[in-house]
C-alpha cells in the first residue's frame, strides 16, 4: 500500500509519521525510541501481534492492564500518566488524516488527549480507510464486533460479528468515539507508525 497520502495529510494535521514495511521493522524502531522510561498501553492486538509488551517492557518501566501484574484499574491509572503511551487505531481516514477509536472504558481515547509526553499510534494498513464515512463505518462495524467477539461479551455484534447494533447491553463496549483531527496542544509529539501489513483488528 502506498501511506505517501496519508503520511503527508497527517503531517499537516501535526502528527508525526513513520513509515515501515513490516511490523518487525516497525517494532525494533519503537524498541530503540523508547528506552528507560514509563509507558503505558492500551488495549490492542496490533501491539500484542508484534511483541512490543515483552519487548517494550523488557527495558522500561510498564504499566498495561492484562499484562503487568496487579490490579488492572490501579494499572491502567498508572498508565495514564506514564512519559509514553502506545495504542493502535480503530480507523485512519487516508483523504483527510482523522484518527477514529471507540473505546469502553474510556482509558485508551483518554490517553490519545492528553498526559503524556509523547503518544504512538501504531498502525497497521487494514486500518485505513478511504475517507472519514468509511473509516467510521471500520471503527463501528468491524474493528468493534472483532473485539467484543475477543473478549467475549454478550452483545449482540459479538453473537453475529457482522455490525454494530447500537446496542443498550451493559456489555456494551461501544461507550465513546473519539475522532482526531489534528495533534492535540498537549501532548508534546504524537507519531504515527504506519506499517505496510495487516495487523490488529
Amino acid at each position: 500500500m502506498a501511506f505517501e497520502k496519508l503520511k503527508q495529510r497527517l503531517e499537516s494535521n501535526g502528527f508525526s509519521v513513520s513509515v515501515f514495511a513490516t511490523g518487525e521493522e516497525a517494532a525494533a524502531y519503537l524498541n530503540r525510541q523508547i528506552d528507560g522510561v514509563t509507558v503505558g498501553m492500551g488495549g490492542s492486538m496490533t501491539l500484542a501481534q508484534l511483541g512490543l509488551q515483552k519487548s517494550i517492557g523488557a527495558h522500561n518501566t510498564l504499566y498495561c492492564h492484562g499484562f503487568t501484574p496487579g490490579d488492572p484499574k490501579e494499572v491502567q491509572r498508572m498508565a495514564s500518566s506514564a512519559d509514553v503511551y502506545l495504542l493502535s487505531a480503530n480507523a485512519v481516514a487516508a483523504d483527510t488524516g482523522e484518527i477514529i477509536n471507540i473505546d469502553g472504558t474510556g482509558n485508551r481515547v483518554a490517553s490519545s488527549l492528553y498526559g503524556h509526553k509523547k503518544v504512538y499510534f501504531v498502525v497497521g494498513r487494514n486500518k485505513v480507510a478511504p475517507d472519514f464515512e468509511s473509516a467510521l463505518h471500520r471503527a463501528r462495524n468491524v474493528a468493534a464486533p472483532k473485539n467484543a467477539q475477543r473478549i467475549g461479551v454478550k452483545t449482540p455484534c459479538a453473537v453475529k460479528g457482522d455490525k454494530c447494533y447500537d446496542c443498550q447491553s451493559p456489555q456494551r463496549i461501544c461507550r465513546g468515539l473519539v475522532v482526531l483531527w489534528e495533534k492535540p496542544k498537549a501532548i508534546e509529539t504524537m507519531e504515527v507508525i504506519l506499517i505496510d501489513e495487516e495487523l490488529g483488528y
